[in-house]
């Protein structure tokens, strides 16, 4: 079978096309088979239209992001509090590195609907915040989505991001948030 059509090139494109948009590139087909060092066709194999590809690029990214999530909870998301999971993103915001790969659900404005309803329901078990928690804590825990969803977005667009030395503060502060919140 031609290198192109093993089932384990599949994550080598993907990588290829998140490196891509890394260093700045636009997403096509062409551009990313040349990035993966692969045929048009042969990435057209996984992936045949540029649609398919985006897709498998934002859940590629979002398989990253939610096993680096995983990581800072003792518990899978369905069994930890909203507390723990707004922690945990907060710190993957300030800790993590992030880059403009992670804006690629934005890159195609004939998809961007799609891709960011995407994003949002496989977020949504770490963010949500059930209309049950009482108020004054659902304000605190919103808040520190907020701040989290600031440091990551401008990590990610390269507007004026934390600096490194900022970081372990800016998280102790966002953490205070979220002293005596029961939910």
């Amino acid at each position: 079978m031609p290198a192109a059509h093993r089932p384990s090139q599949r994550t080598a494109i993907l990588d290829a096309g998140l490196g891509f948009l890394r260093d700045g590139g636009a997403i096509s087909l062409d551009s990313v088979a040349r990035a993966a060092g692969v045929t048009k066709p042969g990435l057209m194999y996984h992936f045949a239209t540029k649609e398919a590809l985006m897709s498998a690029l934002v859940e590629h990214r979002l398989d990253d992001c939610e096993r680096e999530l995983e990581q800072l909870v003792p518990e899978p998301a369905d069994r930890t509090s909203v507390r723990e999971r707004l922690a945990a993103y907060a710190r993957w915001a300030v800790d993590y590195e992030h880059d403009a790969a992670d804006l690629l659900m934005l890159t195609d404005p004939r998809l961007r609907q799609r891709m960011t309803q995407r994003w949002s329901e496989r977020l949504r078990p770490w963010l949500e915040i059930p209309a049950s928690v009482p108020e004054t804590d659902r304000a605190r825990l919103t808040a520190v989505r907020l701040v989290a969803d600031g440091c990551w977005f401008a990590d990610v667009t390269g507007i004026l991001p934390v600096p490194a030395r900022d970081r372990a503060a800016l998280l102790a502060a966002v953490l205070e948030l979220l002293d005596g919140v029961q939910a």
